[in-house]
């Protein structure tokens, strides 16, 4: 199993100091919590994009670039890309550049987004958005893939013939996507045979798997190798500690602060008790064993081999955060990495094969 470290880059008043970061210094904590996930040992980190409040992720190529060069091993994820709202030929060079500038390591999430602000602000319609996110993708991917692409668009001007630079360094970056609640990015991942990443982080674990039983159904459907799936999935909050009592504690203003902000922003509470959230959302708080146990209950549902957990701090304070962290990678990572397998290709740069030598 490997394991991604994500944040969406939110900005709100911390639940215990009431301290509310400018944003040079939250972008300055996404910079230390990526240098921390690879001295951690993490295997990717992950960096969201929202524009709406509260969130400061309108730009992750801009802040994957930054974290390309503060580090060196660990791959850099989007989590997601909204290519709905995006022109996929800026899209495309945009990440093309971040993944030479990288090395190769950048993957993607893609989806259409949420958020009814951000989806106005680009002129997206409920209508619309889906269409608009295949054929994002659809025309991204040939980007990618060849030198000269025609596309009769309708949500973009068409392209004649047209040449995108730079060309790509991984020959293709894998993409991934991101399904919450809908089948619809569930059936576009299965039709290219492309991984897929489950959000798992608002609901209790059967709508999610409902949704991978639906993929790997429309995978094989399209006449894919069922052997080459590969699933993700969130997780919905992390606090890790010597004891459940210790973790309990220490986590229960984060959840009370989330709570609050869930009313008033006017969402629907799922949750209504730090213990029910717990026990039925894919938190993952608690002792090392506590979440191993738990991690294997959502891997029998989802058969993922990829788990993302936050990268922030929020609301424990940097030096609980760092012993969750470090907890979760000592104690809770390697017997999950023993345990559950690894996806069905190399995490690695995707790269052509080597020429045969004479």
């Amino acid at each position: 199993m490997r394991f991604l470290a994500v944040t969406l880059i939110a900005n709100r008043p911390d639940p215990v100091t009431g301290v509310l970061a400018s944003p040079q210094e939250r972008f300055r904590e996404v910079l230390r919590s990526a240098q921390l996930a690879e001295e951690l040992g993490f295997d990717g980190f992950g960096v969201g994009e929202r524009h709406e409040w509260p969130f400061l992720s309108s730009a992750p190529t801009v802040v994957l670039s930054h974290i390309a060069a503060l580090t060196r091993r660990i791959r850099l994820f989007t989590a997601v890309t909204t290519l709905s709202l995006l022109d996929p030929v800026r899209a495309y060079e945009d990440y093309a550049t971040v993944d030479h500038l990288s090395g190769g390591r950048l993957e993607m999430i893609i989806g259409k987004g949420n958020g009814t602000a951000q989806r106005e602000l680009f002129h997206v319609t409920p209508e619309d958005q889906w269409d608009r996110n295949a054929e994002s993708y659809e025309v991204f991917r040939r980007l990618w893939r060849e030198p000269k692409v025609t596309a009769d668009t309708r949500f973009r001007p068409p392209l004649k013939d047209a040449e995108v630079w730079p060309r790509p360094y991984q020959q293709p970056v894998r993409v991934w996507h991101g399904s919450a609640t809908s089948r619809r990015s569930v059936d576009l991942a299965a039709r290219w045979g492309d991984p897929l990443f489950s959000a798992n982080v608002t609901h209790p674990a059967e709508p999610y798997a409902e949704l991978i039983r639906y993929y790997r159904e429309r995978w094989e459907h399209h006449g894919h190798d069922p052997a080459r799936i590969a699933v993700g999935a969130g997780s919905a909050g992390l606090c890790v500690a010597r004891t459940s009592q210790e973790a309990l504690a220490a986590y229960r203003p984060v959840f009370e602060s989330n709570l609050a902000h869930q009313k008033q922003a006017g969402l629907p509470v799922v949750f209504e008790t730090l213990e029910d959230f717990v026990e039925r959302s894919s938190a993952l708080v608690g002792s090392p064993q506590q979440v191993v146990d738990k991690v294997h209950r959502y891997h029998e549902q989802f058969g993922h081999t990829v788990l993302h957990v936050t990268a922030d701090s929020f609301g424990l304070g940097p030096a609980r955060h760092r012993q969750s962290l470090e907890l979760f990678q000592g104690e809770v990572a390697p017997v999950l990495r023993r345990e559950i397998p690894d996806p069905p290709f190399a995490w690695a740069p995707v790269l052509p094969p080597a020429e045969p030598t004479a």
